[in-house]
């Protein structure tokens, strides 16, 4: 639970209050009442909390000396910026920045998101019954997120179990955006790290120079194995090891099928492993409906160009009594992501602060009067 708790060096900053929480120190609006820490990670601790002023039950993350790395500070950023640009029922909604007292020195970043009751991974490995009804619900919502994210010219390049929160009431919504790209850039980050790697598609193993939306249908393909089979369908121990566990599931590919990978040595790697037929799905998931394990085919096809889309998963029959397009419209505007490689720790803070007084009209306006 979350325990009151003294300020740094004694001093009590206006309008903040402190709890400690998994011996960590949350410093927080007043108008914020911690409950307790639901969730820790790599970026730090998420807390539930009550806002005062609208009754709402919200999840507060504390991310710790963002500066320190500065890939984590620019996640924090790329954070910040999409999810101020994005509205959709499948994508988390971010609905406050804590302002921090010092402009020029802050090291903490409290993000405050709606409150959702668990993740996908949680359910997955727990005892629930999950029926064909909650399969064709989950997937279909998550397809329904990717659509919007894909209009926005985002791939999110990290789908996993873990980033899908879910109610108690089976309403699904994708989150974590720090490994996010707009589908136009080129550059650097088309070979830096992506997705965990059970969940990354052939093209990104195999370091190829361009990709696409695709690479983020294979990962729902994953996920939706994972969902039919309560475990990971292919969870390689490294890179090779997981190249080989598609193809001995997907089976041995043809001449016609590696085209699409522009590196020699990977694709003379993958025409030197063993032959595989491959296995089924149907067999791999004999309790899964016919027309689930046809969609999941189309998903998990090795050459990037002949996996199905996004729009066109959602209109396979297996989806087709949930998805009705007229209730589907796109992203308002694209969204540039592209300024934000090779950014000084300096200049991500400037960019970071200017995201943070969106949330804070007052003291944009009063910012902008000292500045004048």
């Amino acid at each position: 639970m979350a325990t009151p708790a003294e300020p740094p060096n004694g001093v009590r900053s206006q309008g903040k209050h402190y709890y400690s929480m998994w011996q960590t120190l949350f410093e927080i609006d007043t108008k914020y009442v911690p409950i307790k820490p639901i969730g820790r990670g790599a970026y730090g601790i998420v807390c539930s909390s009550i806002n005062r002023e609208t009754n709402e039950k919200v999840a507060i993350k504390k991310i710790h000396n963002v500066f320190e790395n500065s890939i984590d500070a620019l996640r924090t950023l790329r954070e910040l910026k999409l999810l101020r640009n994005l509205r959709h029922e499948n994508v988390i909604a971010l609905k406050d920045v804590m302002l921090p007292i010092h402009k020029g020195s802050f090291k903490d970043v409290y993000l405050v998101y709606e409150l959702m009751d668990t993740d996908l991974h949680q359910i997955i490995k727990s005892s629930q019954t999950l029926t064909n009804d909650h399969c064709q619900y989950f997937i279909f919502q998550l397809l329904r997120g990717l659509k919007y994210l894909h209009s926005a010219n985002i791939l999110h390049r990290d789908l996993k179990p873990g980033n899908l929160l879910i109610n108690a009431n089976c309403d699904l919504k994708i989150c974590d955006f720090g490994l996010a790209r707009t589908n136009s850039s080129k550059g650097q980050f088309m070979t830096e790290y992506v997705v965990t790697r059970w969940y990354r598609a052939p093209e990104l193993l195999l370091c190829c120079d361009n990709y696409g939306t695709s690479i983020d249908v294979w990962s729902v393909g994953c996920i939706f194995a994972e969902l039919l089979g309560r475990k990971p369908i292919f969870p390689g121990t490294e890179c090779f090891n997981q190249l080989k566990l598609i193809v001995n599931i997907l089976g041995s590919r043809r001449e016609d099928d590696l085209e699409f990978i522009d590196n020699p040595k990977a694709r003379k790697y993958i025409q030197s492993l063993p032959y595989s037929p491959g296995t089924a799905f149907s067999r791999l998931y004999p309790h899964a409906h016919p027309l689930a394990i046809d969609l999941l085919k189309k998903m998990l096809v090795f050459d990037p160009s002949k996996r199905i889309g996004v729009t066109e998963a959602l209109q396979h029959p297996y989806m087709s009594s949930l998805y009705d397009p007229r209730c589907d419209p796109p992203a308002q505007v694209p969204i540039n992501l592209d300024d934000d490689e090779d950014l000084g720790e300096e200049m991500i803070r400037e960019m970071m602060w200017k995201e943070i007084l969106h949330y804070h009209p007052e003291a944009a306006a009063a910012n902008i009067e000292v500045s004048a």
